[in-house]
């Protein structure tokens, strides 16, 4: 991709706005959810893809991440990753770091009932020391995450959770059921880019990066997983459930006891998975979905997730 020659100065002397730090964060999300390594070409199209937003703001996040020297422009080539961040929100400069803190602090106040259904900005502007511009960035985090959303007239409202054991199960009842049903689909279509895309990444994880990718990160990765495999089977309610389901259980995940062990085994399962389905076998990669819902709603229910001593740490 050949650039106008002004473009590396333009892009890296400019002051990057709220927007271009949040998409540099997620670029470097991608970055350690995908296990690049140093030297991967970064395309503004492939980035596209996995940020949704145009061109324009994608080459500024970049031209910020090449200041902090976490890739390199070269000329007429495009940005290539020059180190990838070995934790998350790796760059201190960018204020992910900082609402990452708050935003589960917030989400630790909602589950164990310190925060009311309906708040006001001022209020939790108030309680969390902070800027309105800052707290409207992470409530609108939260909103697209599908678990607060703004009231008419003023105030945010906080939807119901997955906040107790049974209803936990029943979030998982309800996967049981529509996952495995998904797959045998008569409109079923196996996304070969998708399913491959899948598959390094899962490998990814399974090989190295359960030891070292954080809580939030690890939960993206399976509900990339599953959602993904849920939106080929044509149906585009049932990829929609799931997705509810996902953003439901997100934060009880979030304070859960990290088991890296269980990554690691429930990571090759997706792999056993995403084998059956590449070879066309459907009704065993069924059967497999269903033992691995199963096997991770009994061994996450029944030990540690609902402890009496769950609190905010």
């Amino acid at each position: 991709m050949v650039y106008p020659r002004d473009y590396l100065s333009e892009e890296m002397t400019q002051q990057p706005n709220q927007l271009h730090l949040q998409l540099a964060q997620r670029i470097l999300s991608h970055v350690r959810l995908s296990g690049y390594k140093a030297g991967q070409h970064l395309t503004e199209t492939s980035l596209q893809e996995v940020l949704g937003t145009s061109r324009g703001p994608i080459r500024a996040a970049l031209g910020h991440l090449a200041k902090q020297k976490f890739v390199e422009k070269k000329p007429n080539k495009g940005f290539f990753l020059v180190k990838p961040p070995k934790k998350q929100n790796g760059a201190n400069a960018l204020p992910a770091a900082e609402d990452e803190k708050i935003y589960l602090s917030i989400a630790a106040d909602r589950l164990t009932r310190d925060l009311s259904d309906n708040v006001t900005e001022n209020e939790l502007m108030r309680r969390y020391d902070l800027p309105r511009p800052r707290l409207r960035r992470i409530l609108d985090r939260i909103a697209a995450e599908g678990w607060g959303q703004r009231r008419t007239g003023h105030g945010w409202s906080f939807l119901s959770l997955v906040d107790s054991v049974e209803a936990y199960r029943e979030n998982y009842e309800l996967r049981i059921i529509i996952e495995p049903a998904g797959i045998l689909s008569p409109t079923f279509k196996l996304n070969i880019p998708e399913i491959e895309r899948l598959e390094a990444q899962q490998q990814f994880v399974h090989s190295e990066g359960y030891k070292m990718l954080s809580q939030t990160e690890l939960f993206e990765v399976n509900g990339q997983f599953h959602e993904t495999i849920a939106a080929m089977s044509g149906n585009r309610f049932l990829a929609q459930t799931l997705a509810r389901l996902n953003q439901l259980r997100r934060l009880i995940e979030y304070r859960q006891t990290l088991d890296r062990a269980r990554v690691y085994r429930q990571t090759g399962e997706h792999l056993s998975i995403i084998k059956l389905l590449k070879a066309g076998k459907r009704e065993a990669a069924a059967k497999m979905m269903l033992r691995h819902l199963g096997g991770a709603e009994q061994e996450k229910a029944k030990t540690y997730l609902f402890r009496p001593q769950y609190a905010k740490s």
